[in-house]
């Protein structure tokens, strides 16, 4: 029997779709997605079904593609395939492979939604993927919100299967004998999530035979202390924050008072461009001598007798959070795209791109403008420089050094001055097995 109201239940519980709404179901074949599709259907959920033929893999991506159409066809829904020339658009774009599939994939998918008013694009991951994703970021640095996992929803991206986990997938899928193709490159411990999913979490699991009921608890329990944190910050914006003509002020009596101090204003301040580093030096400064200043790429703090004052430093490009989902984002007058590569490739003789090694990111990374303090370590150095002494060996104007953009990991530290130099923690060394390569464009 197929849990379809299981499965009801939670599309409703996380209001992911209505019940009339047309849905979009991007279907590779494999035994996830076969899932999800027979799920939809039991469920008299209206759906169509996309997938895509890369041609990559010759005559096994058009058997793959022919076994979707069909399966479309027993399901009586609509079917929406592209065959595309992934390797002509790579090399026309100069990205890897795998990053020019991943664009042309969601490419696609959004023109198709639009194309044919779709309300929502499922995707089928599981519980397992939530988890392996939490502890990817457990292990390299992460604030409460990448405590999360995977979200059930996240724009027009849903995913309906996170209520199961990959034993119970596969127990369903034998009892109701659904066919699916099979993708070997999952019984690789090449990548950090496969190392995870075939020797970490089965340890784990020793200790605790329940592990993905237990973090499925967790997670939901996580996602819950982010709303409550939310609302605090909210209720904290409204009592702390007083508009005095085009400025802010906070008073100091009021900050010394918060409980967690750090957390509460950084989740404060953070709207407005203050990173934690920042943050510290500020409470270190609450009981000096006032005049000292703090700054953001829009903001500047100064530390009055009994308050502090937020002033608006007028136009500046605005913090852009990426995740690890995106291809491409728009920073001011800057593109910057994504390419995820198995290569151990490091850039030369172009200074608007750069590679990284892939395992040291904690997403969200940011994009943003120069701050006060900042400061990284150059390649090629062993010790650390702060940007404003980097900005005037490389003499970079004043007025300009507002404009560099910088790609901040998500535990704070300078990946890379955009357009300058990489830091050097974050090179690619003989032991890189992935990396993610950054390039910039200026649109305007």
């Amino acid at each position: 029997m197929l849990p379809v109201k299981k499965f009801t239940d939670f599309i409703e519980q996380n209001n992911l779709f209505g019940r009339d709404s047309l849905v979009l179901a991007a279907v590779s074949g494999g035994m996830d997605s076969m899932l999800m599709v027979h799920l939809l259907k039991s469920s008299g959920y209206q759906f169509g079904i996309a997938h895509c033929n890369f041609q990559l893999r010759g005559d096994e991506a058009n058997a793959d593609q022919e076994f979707c159409k069909k399966l479309a066809h027993q399901n009586d829904v609509s079917f929406h395939t592209i065959n595309f020339d992934t390797l002509q658009y790579a090399a026309d774009k100069k990205i890897s492979i795998q990053m020019a599939a991943r664009e042309l994939r969601y490419q696609w998918f959004s023109q198709i939604k639009q194309q044919y008013n779709y309300a929502a694009i499922a995707l089928a991951h599981h519980q397992n993927d939530a988890i392996e994703t939490i502890l990817l970021n457990l292990v390299r640095g992460t604030g409460i919100a990448g405590l999360h996992g995977i979200l059930p929803k996240n724009g027009a991206l849903v995913r309906p299967l996170l209520f199961l986990n990959r034993n119970e997938i596969q127990d369903i899928i034998a009892a109701n004998k659904i066919a699916y193709v099979e993708d070997s490159s999952n019984a690789s411990v090449k990548y950090a999530r496969n190392k995870l999913r075939h020797e970490v979490i089965p340890k784990l699991k020793e200790l605790n035979p329940a592990l993905e009921k237990t973090f499925e608890h967790n997670l939901q329990r996580f996602r819950e202390l982010d709303v409550l944190l939310e609302l605090r910050i909210a209720e904290l914006k409204t009592e702390l924050l007083m508009p005095v003509n085009n400025d802010i002020h906070i008073g100091l009596d009021a900050i010394k008072k918060l409980n967690p101090q750090r957390l509460l204003l950084f989740k404060l301040l953070s709207e407005y461009g203050f990173n934690e580093s920042t943050v510290d030096d500020l409470i270190a400064s609450l009981n000096k001598q006032p005049g000292k200043v703090f700054e953001s790429p829009g903001y500047v703090f100064t530390l009055d007798r009994d308050k502090l004052i937020l002033t608006n430093k007028g136009p500046a490009p605005g913090a852009v959070r990426i995740t690890d989902t995106d291809h491409t984002i728009n920073y001011g007058t800057y593109k910057l795209t994504l390419l995820h590569d198995d290569t151990p490739l490091i850039i030369k003789d172009n200074p608007m791109a750069t590679s990284v090694d892939a395992e040291l990111l904690i997403y969200p990374l940011t994009m943003r403008a120069w701050q006060q303090g900042d400061n990284f370590k150059p390649l090629g150095m062993k010790t650390r420089k702060k940007l404003s002494d980097f900005f005037i060996s490389e003499k970079v104007p004043l007025p300009g050094k507002g404009e560099v953009p910088l790609l901040v990991n998500g535990n704070d530290e300078i990946i890379w001055i955009g357009g300058y130099r990489l830091d050097e923690r974050y090179k690619v060394t003989k032991n890189t097995k992935k990396v993610t390569i950054f390039e910039l464009y200026k649109v305007s």
